[in-house]
This record gives structure tokens, C-alpha cells and sequence, in this order.
């Protein structure tokens, strides 16, 4: 079985409760974080992170921000806030920007999808990426649980793809978005393991 980790914007703006738009005990997550990060690496299973890559002229960017389709400034280009945190990071991974890459560029077992919209699929290079390495089963981990989680599963679904997801490495910005995304993504079949389980199956 062919699988890949999917790390949702395990950024410092994130993670770090000094960030910019820090999500509710995301910092207790990183342990587990760093464990199927480690994990992925020592096994050689592919490691696609998507992270956000704002500017201050984005849709997304508001100074009245509802927390619903706009936020206040976060992950902007060329910040700390918007690095990956430290137990995540990359050791040389394959940047995609908002321009298609084609060919022999998306070689490598890391690779870094940068975006600026809650959709990863937004990035171009995301479709051609995921059928290259043809994953039998994606395992997702990252925040927020309730917004860039949600429409990576979702996307991921609708691509007809297995996806497990590891809530220990996981936090949402909000409860009760939060638990409605997890009660309809069991629905739609997505597995549920803990870090434990997922770095045995590696």
C-alpha cells in the first residue's frame, strides 16, 4: 500500500500562540505532529505540506474579518509567521507556487504547496501532484481542523482518494465547526487512527 502524509499549515502564525492567527491549542498538537513527521521521513513516505502564502491585497485578508471567508493578516510572504514551526519542517522540498510546474520538477519525496485561498486544490499543482504519486491511503494532520483540514479531505475525497485523518495532530479554530466537520467526514468514510496506530502502519 502506497501512502502519503499530508501536512496541513503547520505554520508559526498557526501553531505558535504569539501568531498572528493562532488556532486554540494547536501548540499541544506538535508533539504528535513531529512524531508522524519523523515517522514519514525514517519510512520514506512522501511528505506534501501546503502552506499559506498571503499578501495584504488577498480576498482573504480583511481588517473586518468575519472568521468565516476573511481573517485578520496572517502567513504573510517573507514573515516568521509564515515559516513552517521547526518539528515540521522540510529538509528540502519541492516549492509550488501559483504557476504550474510540469515534468520532471515534481520528483522528490517532499513538496510544498503554497496557496492563498482555505483550498489547497486552488494551487494548480496540486491535481497533477497527487496523481503522480498515486497514494493508496492520505493521511492528514495540520490546522485548522475546521477550515484548511475541511477542504483538504473534502477535495481529497471528491478525488476519490482514502483518507485517514490524525485528530491528536490536529486542532480547529472553532468547537462547533469543528465537530461538524468530524461527524461529516465519518460519514464519508474517512478513517480516524491516532498517531500511534498510523506510524505502526508505516
Amino acid at each position: 500500500m502506497t501512502q502519503l502524509l499530508w501536512d496541513v499549515d503547520t505554520q508559526i502564525d498557526f501553531v505558535d500562540p504569539r501568531g498572528k492567527l493562532a488556532v486554540p491549542h494547536a501548540l499541544a498538537a506538535v508533539p504528535a505532529m513531529a512524531r508522524l513527521v519523523a515517522a514519514a521521513r525514517a519510512a520514506g513516505i512522501p511528505h506534501v505540506a501546503s502552506a499559506d502564502d498571503h499578501e495584504l491585497t488577498d480576498a482573504e485578508i480583511s481588517e473586518t474579518p468575519d472568521y468565516t471567508t476573511t481573517y485578520p493578516p496572517h502567513c504573510l510572504r517573507g514573515t516568521r509567521g509564515a515559516q513552517k514551526i521547526a518539528e515540521t519542517v522540510q529538509d528540502d522540498p519541492v516549492p509550488l507556487a501559483l504557476t504550474e510546474v510540469l515534468g520532471r520538477w515534481l520528483e522528490g519525496r517532499e513538496f510544498l504547496l503554497l496557496k492563498k485561498s482555505f483550498d489547497v486544490f486552488t494551487n494548480p499543482n496540486a491535481d497533477p501532484l497527487l496523481e503522480l504519486l498515486d497514494p493508496d491511503e492520505v493521511i492528514v494532520f495540520g490546522v485548522a481542523t475546521d477550515v484548511c483540514d475541511d477542504a483538504a479531505i473534502r477535495g481529497l475525497l471528491a478525488r476519490g482518494r482514502a483518507v485517514t485523518f490524525v485528530e491528536e495532530a490536529s486542532r480547529g479554530l472553532d468547537e462547533a465547526r469543528t465537530a461538524a466537520c468530524l461527524a461529516a467526514w465519518r460519514e464519508s468514510g474517512v478513517r480516524f487512527a491516532t498517531v500511534d496506530e498510523v506510524t505502526a502502519g508505516l
